[in-house]
């Protein structure tokens, strides 16, 4: 340890990383109150006490086509990181998911003698896992969140921590629906159909059209007896999402914050694939998952995957318990049928809620921001 008092780096690329790391910079402060924590991040992460140099917000993308249009971005992001990690030199530099971009900021640490923690490991197991050798060489150790990783990583010789997923510590106990509606202000006598589409822009615009036809759809059929809400993340404009409300001609609640009593509030949800999926399996809601990409993004992605499911929530169960709907199969027809299948056919929602609740039994007990922040001041 150079650094007095001992200076830790976290970057995290997303919204999830956002929130990932600031549950782990309060964890940090409160086992050692004077540790230097910088880096970069978002809104999550500056309110847990992070001096963050670079916004995040700006480079929250995932595709290689959505990456391309973001790449002057990414680099300004890449440069300004190399640039801290050659002046402050960092005691730890903690990489919070974001593989592409953290892996090739590992490197660059460990090539000035920094130790280097990854937290949350890219999807080795998923696809292209040759990765791994390069990971190996490039950290110091990997923090793994469920525990299926943990065989992959010592297979190949890398030190490897299972901690549990973080979720489990910050989604609060499933409410009563009654109650979860007058907590964020929806009227309780319909249907509540929640539209969950993403926190990077770049899911927004692929999804949201999609999202606002389906509801079009459902609304038509079910008349006055349905309704529907939208949380806005904080990585989104929602001015934005109002224009492409208004022009839709659907009635949607948009409701900016508390995402986890929006999703108590539903009866179904229509959601992106990623890190939302795992919160709605953690309250036991019904979802359908969908997902659009750029055509050569699929075709890319199709060809390097290793396994059936694209949703969290399946890869976790390792069984399809949610419909998954990607590309040209998330047409809104396809959708509106799996919703009022959630809706209509009882046997089967509670056939997805027993999935759900398998998911959750997976996900560990809890305590994960914590144990990777010992774990990480143990590094140091």
């Amino acid at each position: 340890m150079k650094n007095n008092p001992p200076h830790i780096m976290l970057l995290a690329g997303e919204a999830s990383g956002d929130q990932h790391g600031a549950e782990m910079a309060l964890e940090l402060l409160k086992s050692n109150p004077e540790l230097k924590l910088t880096g970069m991040g978002s809104q999550e992460m500056k309110g847990a006490g992070v001096s963050v140099f670079f916004d995040s917000a700006s480079i929250a993308v995932m595709g290689i086509v959505e990456i391309a249009k973001h790449w002057g971005d990414i680099k300004i992001a890449m440069k300004l990181v190399k640039q801290q990690l050659e002046e402050t030199k960092p005691d730890l530099l903690v990489c919070i998911d974001y593989p592409e971009f953290n892996l090739k900021m590992a490197n660059h640490a460990k090539s000035l003698g920094i130790k280097v923690l990854f937290y949350i490991s890219p999807q080795v197991w998923a696809w292209r896992p040759k990765r791994v050798k390069k990971i190996g060489r490039r950290i110091d150790h990997m923090a793994v969140i469920f525990p299926f990783e943990v065989d992959f990583y010592q297979q190949h010789g890398i030190p490897v921590t299972y901690v549990g997923h973080p979720l489990v510590d910050t989604v609060p106990k499933a409410l009563p629906l009654l109650d979860a509606q007058a907590e964020v202000n929806i009227p309780n006598k319909k249907i509540t159909i929640g539209l969950f589409p993403g926190s990077r822009q770049s899911e927004l615009e692929r999804l949201l059209p999609t999202l606002l036809d389906s509801a079009e759809l459902l609304a038509k059929q079910y008349q006055n007896e349905i309704q529907f809400v939208l949380p806005v993340a904080k990585t989104l404009d929602v001015k934005k999402i109002e224009e492409s409300i208004k022009s839709s001609g659907v009635t949607v609640l948009l409701k900016e914050g508390h995402v986890h009593s929006v999703i108590n509030s539903c009866d179904a949800i229509i959601s992106c694939s990623g890190t939302v999926t795992l919160e709605i399996a953690l309250l036991g809601v019904p979802l359908c998952v969908v997902y659009k990409m750029s055509w050569l993004s699929h075709q890319i992605m199709s060809r390097l995957m290793i396994i059936d499911h694209f949703s969290l929530v399946n890869i976790v169960a390792k069984q399809e318990i949610v419909k998954e709907m990607l590309q040209d199969q998330a047409t809104p027809e396809n959708i509106v049928k799996e919703v009022s299948r959630l809706i209509n056919d009882k046997a089967y929602a509670q056939q997805v809620k027993k999935g759900l609740h398998d998911v959750k039994q997976r996900l560990g007990s809890g305590g994960g921001s914590k144990k990777v922040s010992q774990l990480a001041l143990s590094l140091l």
